[in-house]
Order: structure tokens, then C-alpha cells, then sequence
């Protein structure tokens, strides 16, 4: 079944005929009652077979409330809500593709497709939305946020996360048009002048993001968070600016090793002194980074992965990595060296037992987005096929008797959070010229309610050309977990409004005040200006900034 015949299915089994629309109340009416969500789905079958699905069960929530039948119950809806881990780290992530164009990058392990942008495929998930919306950027975030709605996430705290690519190497108009249409869905938006792509001709500065940033500061969907993924041969300080003249705050790059010699036979196309250039820069410009990192390239072996990996915590030190095992595709070069016998994919109890015993190695101020690629596996000519590998490995670290303390095993999720007893920590390291501070609190079972990343420049930080920054403490980042609530809304025990992230702020700026500095500047996205600004900020720039 391809993509849109799937599109037609699910339009068919979600439509809410009146038959639908009766069951759909008595069983909410059990669930209310306390009765578990799906054995009240099987207590009412349809009368052509089958039951209701629960994103059906949403869609008849939502219109049952618009008409008045039922009473908005957020408890109600929490508990019928699908997928709720989209939205348990505290944000709504909307990810959207560029179009294909080309890539500076000549990697033999990256695939080529003519229809996509360089190394993605279009029968991964999120690409064969951007390729049905034929990478129109407001089309995408558009029907993404309708979709995660009807599925009842809450869409006010959109993480945009923007993939494709060397974002750095498109010309700069489309990068303006892109991110200015993606804000304008989130504004609700639909002006038909800035529809179509800029030409050539078109000079840089045509579509006023400055100004579709200042509505999204009180849209309905506000951005929380503004991710773009390029190469650390491209970051410069006039890139730097670029990035936050977009309302960019974190930045991903593929770092894949950390041998110059791997890097250069896989024609990677940089070295590994780009990668500590680059991190150290972007860290000094106060943005969130994330590393991908690629085991069983060309000439590595399961050991010399091992000792690769341990050099991501040598003055490299990310926020987030992605750990992309090498899946051998045959739409790239590298299937050429397959052929010739130059290059065997891992066996799959080689590539689980390499990320069995890394991952418990993963310090605690990360958070691991990824072990495995989402690619389908008919596009795998050898190796790895399984996209569960995440919860194959968690369950051997379990019988093992290890476990990962990374970010994401750790949060708190939906469990309810008692402020009182939390404890305080702040985890020191050194990265980048800069002392680093993961100020967090802690729940009595070890979980992670909330944190704030610190960075305190010191003699040798990279020069960023900002003057805002000058001498200044840096905020990198404040999150507090638990699933994601609407903009002023409370909810008894839930992390995200206990006040946990104001407390952080003073922590940060008490260390910061503590350690000589007498400014902090902060990176906040766009949508979150107003929380600073509420909490003493004042606008510069590129930065909110305060006089401590």
C-alpha cells in the first residue's frame, strides 16, 4: 500500500459517520467512568466490523466539545491522546524537509535519490510528508500541526525542526523564505505574496521574518525551539549571526568519527578539527548542539568504534547526539566498495553488543535522540534492518544489569513530580573554552524534572563577533519535562508548572554572579521571549540579555 492509497485508508476508518459518533460518547462516557481506554473501544464494535481507533475517539472529543455535548476534560483527553511520547519531553516537535539541492558533501555512505534532499529517502516517515507536500514549508508544518492536534497533542510549544541536507550550502533567500512560511503556518498565516519561492533576482531581506518572529511571540503555535542540521565546515562567524538572524537555537552536525584517517577515506570532506572549531563556536554563541555520530563506516571496526566513541567526551561534549549505525544502501557509493569486497556491514549482534556497552558510557548532561536510522528495511542491502534497535538494546542493558543514564532514560515523562522533594545538582565540565554548567533537578527515584545549561566563557573561547556577548554568561537552554501542557494552563504534579524552570533561571544566574560574570545572555527562540523578558531580560540583537 503506497502513501496515498495508506492516506485514503485512514480518511476511511477515522470518518465519523452518526453511528460513530453515538459510540464514540458512550465510550467516552466509560472512560470517564474509569473504564481502560481500550477495553471500552472493544465494548462497542462498529456495525460494519471492527472498532473505533483511538485518533477517531479524539476527532469525536474535539467535535463533541465544539458543539457543546460534552465538557472540555484535559484528563479525558490525556488519557485518550495517541502516542503520548511525541509530547512527554514538554514540546510539540514538527520536523519538515527542504527541497532537493545540492549538498557540498561527497560521503560514499549517503544515499542519492533525485526526488529528495542529499541522504534522506523517500520512503522514510517525515520524508514522504515533505514529498506529498512537495516541500512546501507551510503546507508541511500546516498539516503536521492538524494532525498532531486531531491526534490530541497539544500544538501552543512547537519544537520546528528543520532537516535536509547542508541547510548552510542553500542560498540564503530560500533558507529566509523557508523559515519565514514555516513561522507563518505556526501564525495561522496564509499571506498568497509570500506563496511561491524567491527567484534569483530576489534580494535577501524581501520576507520580514522580523516580523512574523514579533506575532509568534503570542501566536497560538509558538516556536520553542528552531533546529537546523549542517556541516562543521560550514559554521563561521558571519554563519553564527545568519542562523540567529533566523531564530535558529540549535544546530545539528555529522560529525561520523573522530579519525581523520575514517573521515577521509569515507570522503567526509572535512577534518576532525572542523568539529572542535565548529562546537566551540556555536557553544560560544550560546546555541544547543547536537553530533551525529556513524559507527561501521569504511575501515572502522566494532573496537576502534568503541575508543571513537569515548572522543565525543573530550572536549567535544555535546548537548544531544544521534548515533546513525552505517546501513549499506545501494543507492550509494559505498555499495561499490560492498561489491568489490572492500567494506562488510557489522553482524547484528556485533552492532548491538558495540552500542550495549557505549550507551551506558553516555554522561549524564546528554540526551541520545537516536540509535538507529528510520530507514525502511527493503532500502538495506546488507546489515542492520531493525528500526527497534533502541528497545532491543534497553532490554539487553536490563538483563545485563546496566542501564543509560543519558537525558532522555532519565525524564520524568508523565509521572507526577513533587517539587518539595526534589534535589538540586550541578554537574561541572569542561568543553569548547568553556566551563559548563547542567544545573538540574532531581526526583528521589533519580528521574529528571528539569534542567538549565550554563556556559561560562573562559580565556580562549572562540570570538563571535556579537557584542551582546561580550564578557557575558550564556543560558543555552532551560527544559522542564513532563507532557507537554498548554501555554497558562496548570495541571496538579505535572513538572512543566511547578515553577521549576524560574527556580533554575535564579540558580543560573546566582552561579553566574558567583563566578565574576555580570551579564547573562540567553538564546531563547522566538516564542519563549516573553518568559525572559517577564523574568528581567531585555531584548538586544541576537540575544536577550540581563545585568546581573
Amino acid at each position: 500500500m503506497d502513501l496515498s492509497e495508506r492516506r485514503k485508508h485512514w480518511k476511511k476508518i477515522n470518518t465519523l459517520t452518526p453511528q460513530k459518533l453515538a459510540l464514540a460518547h458512550h465510550v467516552l462516557d466509560e472512560i470517564r467512568e474509569g473504564s481502560d481506554v481500550m477495553k471500552a473501544l472493544r465494548s462497542h464494535p462498529l456495525d460494519e466490523g471492527g472498532y473505533l481507533t483511538k485518533a477517531a475517539l479524539v476527532a469525536a472529543y474535539n467535535q463533541m466539545v465544539e458543539a457543546g455535548a460534552i465538557t472540555p476534560d484535559k484528563v479525558l483527553l490525556e488519557r485518550i491522546r495517541m502516542k503520548p511520547m511525541r509530547t512527554l519531553s514538554g514540546v510539540t516537535t514538527v520536523t519538515v524537509l527542504t527541497k532537493p539541492y545540492p549538498c557540498p558533501g561527497k560521503c560514499i555512505f549517503c544515499p542519492t535519490d533525485v526526488r529528495m534532499p542529499k541522504s534522506y529517502l523517500p520512503d522514510e516517515p517525515g520524508a514522504m510528508r515533505a514529498l506529498e507536500h512537495q516541500f512546501d514549508p507551510y503546507e508541511q508544518v500546516h498539516n503536521r500541526i492538524r494532525a498532531l492536534t486531531n491526534l490530541g497533542h497539544p500544538t501552543d510549544k512547537i519544537e520546528l525542526l528543520i532537516l535536509g541536507g547542508t541547510w548552510s550550502s542553500y542560498r540564503r533567500d530560500y533558507q529566509e523564505w523557508f523559515v519565514k512560511r514555516c513561522f507563518d503556518a505556526m501564525n495561522k498565516i496564509n499571506e498568497e505574496i509570500y506563496q511561491k519561492e524567491p527567484s534569483e533576482k530576489n534580494a535577501v531581506g524581501t520576507f520580514n521574518i522580523a516580523e512574523a518572529h514579533t506575532i509568534n511571540e503570542t501566536a497560538s503555535h509558538r516556536n520553542v525551539g528552531l533546529v537546523i542540521e549542517t556541516r562543521p565546515d560550514e559554521i563561521n562567524p558571519d554563519e553564527i549571526k545568519w542562523l540567529r538572524h533566523l531564530g535558529v537555537t540549535k544546530v545539528q552536525m555529522g560529525a561520523q568519527s573522530f579519525d581523520d584517517h575514517i573521515l577521509e577515506i569515507n570522503k567526509r570532506g572535512h577534518d576532525v578539527e572542523s568539529t572542535r572549531q565548529a562546537t566551540a563556536l556555536l557553544r560560544a554563541a550560546g546555541f544547543k548542539i547536537v553530533l551525529h555520530w556513524m559507527p561501521n563506516l569504511l575501515g572502522a571496526t566494532p573496537q576502534s568504534d568503541r575508543e571513537d566513541f569515548k572522543k565525543l567526551w573530550d572536549d567535544f561534549c555535546p548537548d544531544e547526539i544521534k548515533i546513525y549505525p552505517n546501513q549499506l544502501l545501494a543507492n550509494a557509493e559505498l555499495y561499490e566498495y560492498w561489491q568489490r569486497g572492500e567494506f562488510h556491514p557489522y553482524s547484528m549482534d556485533d552492532l548491538v553488543n558495540l552500542l550495549v556497552d557505549i550507551k551506558p558510557t553516555i554522561p549524564r548532561y546528554c540526551r541520545v535522540n537516536r540509535v538507529i536510522r528510520d530507514i525502511p528495511g527493503n532500502n538495506v542491502v546488507e546489515g542492520n534492518t531493525r528500526t527497534s534497535l533502541r528497545q532491543d538494546i534497553q532490554q539487553i542493558m536490563k538483563e545485563r544489569g546496566t542501564r543509560c543514564q543519558c537525558i532522555r532514560c532519565r525524564e520524568v515523562k508523565g509521572k507526577r513530580v513533587d517539587s518539595a522533594s526534589l534535589r538540586l545538582d550541578d554537574q561541572i565540565y569542561t568543553a569548547g573554552f568553556a566551563e559548563e554548567h547542567f544545573i538540574s533537578f532531581i526526583t528521589e527515584d533519580d528521574g529528571l524534572a528539569g534542567f538549565i545549561r550554563l556556559s561560562l566563557p573562559k580565556a580562549g573561547s572562540p570570538e563571535t563577533g556579537i557584542p551582546e556577548l561580550d564578557g557575558a554568561a550564556l543560558i543555552r537552554e532551560v527544559h522542564v519535562y513532563g507532557q507537554s501542557l498548554e501555554v497558562g494552563s496548570e495541571k496538579t504534579g505535572a513538572a512543566q508548572h511547578a515553577g521549576l524552570g524560574t527556580r533554575l533561571l535564579e540558580e543560573a544566574e546566582k552561579t553566574a554572579k558567583e563566578n565574576g560574570y555580570e551579564n547573562l545572555a540567553v538564546i531563547a527562540a522566538v516564542g519563549t521571549r516573553n518568559y525572559y523578558l517577564d523574568r528581567g531580560f531585555k531584548r538586544g540583537e541576537y540575544y536577550l540579555v540581563k545585568r546581573i
